[in-house]
């Protein structure tokens, strides 16, 4: 009898990734995307747009101009259900908590950085990122650094309204330690 030891073969554990994982971010890949329409009717479509005002400087930043005793803001474009606007923040100025009432949204850093405090915390965000929010999002945008920022937003349907809350999440991150 020929007595040979059995073996088990190793194996890697098996790791499940998300599309965006193994495909990356889509948006990124040019060739992907689809051309652009002279109106955009998806999201994906409006952070395409907002993602084309931020490459062309041109178009935005002589426009934009700093007020140390309000925020400044800038309608840039509109179309077709939805809106465009350039915002600077000098340092320290935030926007309150608030919401978007119905309207969606894309919120891009142009220059400098940004801190959002939403349902999940802060999140610190430099030049070039975007936070994508539903109808009735609640968040609090702050300029906590040192330099101004200036920053892009697309609403769609467009802005008809912006409900404040009465608390920050700053403050109530700080009343809860």
């Amino acid at each position: 009898m020929n007595s040979t030891p059995l073996s088990t073969p190793l194996t890697a554990p098996v790791t499940v990734e998300s599309d965006l994982q193994i495909a990356g971010d889509i948006l990124s890949v040019q060739h992907l995307l689809q051309p652009a329409r002279e109106h955009p009717a998806t999201v994906a479509e409006f952070v395409g747009l907002a993602r084309s005002i931020a490459a062309n400087r041109a178009e935005w930043e002589h426009l934009v101009e700093y007020d140390a005793t309000t925020r400044w803001y800038h309608r840039l474009r509109t179309g077709p259900g939805y809106e465009v606007w350039l915002l600077s923040w000098v340092p320290g100025q935030g926007s309150g908590r608030h919401d978007h009432g119905a309207s969606s949204g894309v919120m891009t850093v142009l220059d400098g950085e940004l801190t959002e405090h939403g349902p999940r915390g802060p999140r610190t965000l430099g030049s070039g990122a975007q936070r994508v929010f539903a109808p009735g999002y609640a968040h609090e945008v702050v300029n906590d650094t040192l330099d101004g920022a200036v920053s892009l937003h697309v609403y769609f349907p467009g802005l008809t309204e912006m409900p404040m809350h009465s608390c920050s999440p700053a403050r109530s991150e700080a009343l809860s330690v």
